[in-house]
């Protein structure tokens, strides 16, 4: 199970613990949501719950709950800026399509099988 974070992700995880004063990392889910069917949460952690694994890069951490992890595994995390809106950026290779406002999106065939988000 691999997830990466570049160094645009890990400055941004670094500077909104920073700015909340506290922090372990930034935590990754999927949920059932949108058009598409799935949409990614995010949310700053004090602790690593029970079952979830974490990854590092570039001095910042990323937890996963193991739900999440089947859909999100082999991602990529990056933080663009794309005019006025800056947002985390997902190359998930387990993606098929993603809806026209691109906040949500759906499996390729066998992606996440045998979970619920």
């Amino acid at each position: 199970m691999t997830i990466t974070l570049t160094e645009a992700a890990a400055k941004q995880i670094r500077s909104q613990i920073a700015k909340r004063g506290k922090g372990l990392g930034l935590r990754v889910g999927v949920k059932n949501v949108g058009c598409s069917g799935f949409a990614y949460t995010y949310e700053l952690v004090d602790d690593l719950p029970a079952g979830d694994h974490l990854f590092e890069g570039h001095g910042a951490k990323l937890a996963v709950d193991s739900t999440s992890l089947a859909f999100i595994d082999g991602s990529r995390f990056d933080f663009v800026s794309e005019g006025m809106n800056k947002a985390f950026k997902v190359d998930n290779p387990n993606v098929d399509s993603t809806c026209g406002c691109g906040e949500s999106f759906n499996l390729k065939a066998g992606a996440g099988q045998g979970t619920s988000a």
